[in-house]
């Protein structure tokens, strides 16, 4: 990352905090003004979650000392270096989904940006990386920064194909049977989920256009596994 630039303190700009993050491998999801939000930190005035930036930050993630060096949980210690870095040339604080418990509330802070929805699967939906949504963090901005309108569900003009994807049937609409799913990954593998990612995400219209690379969906299936 660049030296630390003093002008960047007073960034006020969602495109320019936008193609900073994205320089560094990372896409700006969303945002939201998180008065009377929970678990934000005080004089909070914006809130922007980021996640990958597909399909550039599989290849940027690999060239990372963190990937390299053999020791656990890389990609959220690069995270944690990385939006940190961010977070601080923008007078801000980084927050992150992982570490706990007790976990902070993305799920809740997803839903407020206009742009996450809960999908058929009860997962969260993007207008953009559909299920293959994923955060490695949120900027807690001391600025109010003027926020790219809301969108609509993906889901509500989509015939759901996420809902009949499952080799296991993990999905009935409400629960999720995560050990159906486990069992099915440590098996045969039908649907090669191990190695593409989980079915019922790739069924998904717009995670079929989003660009993740299958290695970076096998890396992640392994973690969950763990």
């Amino acid at each position: 990352m660049e030296p630390l630039a003093p002008f960047y303190a007073q960034m006020t700009s969602y495109q320019d905090i936008a193609a900073l993050c994205q320089k560094e491998g990372l896409e700006v999801l969303g945002g939201l003004h998180p008065e009377g939000t929970e678990h934000v930190p005080e004089g909070t005035l914006t809130l922007l979650l980021l996640g990958p930036d597909e399909p550039h930050f599989w290849k940027i993630f690999q060239k990372a000392p963190e990937w390299r060096d053999g020791q656990a949980d890389p990609m959220d210690r690069w995270s944690t270096r990385v939006i940190t870095q961010i977070a601080q040339r923008l007078g801000g604080q980084a927050l992150f989904p992982f570490g706990g418990p007790p976990f902070l509330p993305f799920y809740t802070w997803a839903l407020g940006t206009g742009r996450i929805f809960t999908s058929p699967l009860q997962f969260l939906v993007h207008d953009n990386s559909g299920l293959f949504v994923s955060f490695r963090g949120a900027l807690a901005l001391p600025h109010k920064l003027d926020l790219p309108d809301t969108t609509r569900s993906p889901c509500i003009d989509c015939p759901k194909p996420c809902l009949t994807a499952c080799p296991v049937e993990a999905f009935d609409g409400t629960d999720y049977d995560v050990e159906a799913c486990k069992s099915h990954l440590r098996g045969a593998d039908t649907a090669a989920c191990m190695t593409e990612g989980c079915a019922a995400r790739r069924a998904c219209p717009l995670s079929q256009s989003f660009g993740r690379m299958a290695e970076q969906s096998a890396y992640h299936m392994k973690v969950f596994l763990r």
